[in-house]
């Protein structure tokens, strides 16, 4: 019968386990170092923007930011890996010829979209967002308690957006003294 420690089990097993581990050598073979042979790839976790399920999702993207591959978060506790068609599909979100990629504004009364610059745009709304505002805030109600909100906009989220989204936006809204405020997930 063999003795054996089990320091020289232990030993063994690592040496036999790192030579498996190693690659085949081969005569007159010049080894290509296996990272010059892949894109530089980021990966991410985020949520599927479609339904309000808030299934996990891992994004790969490559060194430009198009996604490149995308597949369910196993450790998301909502979907444990899981994914339906929508959520298999979320690359043509950035791939695809319909997406939008410049601004689009119709005027009122127009029946054509014309297209705008953010320069333009974001001033636009910036302005109509604070005229409402001034027109429509209330300091005090009918029984003169100071109340500081706005009755004139409202605010509500989707699916699409995820937790920072919903903080950054709620947190607008609350500073510009809107009162309705809700979401896709309540409704």
């Amino acid at each position: 019968m063999l003795e054996i420690s089990r320091r020289q089990f232990l030993k063994g097993s690592g040496v036999s386990t790192g030579a498996l581990l190693l690659p085949p050598m081969v005569p007159g073979r010049q080894e290509v170092p296996t990272f010059a042979l892949h894109k530089k790839v980021g990966e991410a976790r985020t949520i599927c923007p479609y339904c309000s399920c808030g299934c996990g999702l891992l994004i790969a993207t490559d060194s430009t930011g198009h996604i490149i591959n995308s597949e369910g978060d196993p450790d998301h506790p909502n979907n444990r890996g899981a994914l339906d068609p929508k959520s298999i599909s979320v690359r043509q979100l950035s791939t695809s010829p319909h997406r939008l990629s410049k601004v689009m504004r119709r005027a009122p009364g127009a029946s054509e979209w014309e297209e705008m610059t953010w320069e333009e745009a974001i001033p636009l709304v910036a302005r109509r967002i604070k005229d409402t505002r001034d027109d429509t805030f209330q300091t005090t109600d009918d029984n003169g308690v100071t109340v500081n909100r706005t009755n004139g906009i409202a605010f509500i989220g989707g699916a699409a957006n995820n937790d920072e989204d919903c903080y950054i936006a709620v947190k607008l809204a609350r500073a510009l003294g809107l009162v309705y405020i809700e979401h896709q997930a309540r409704i």
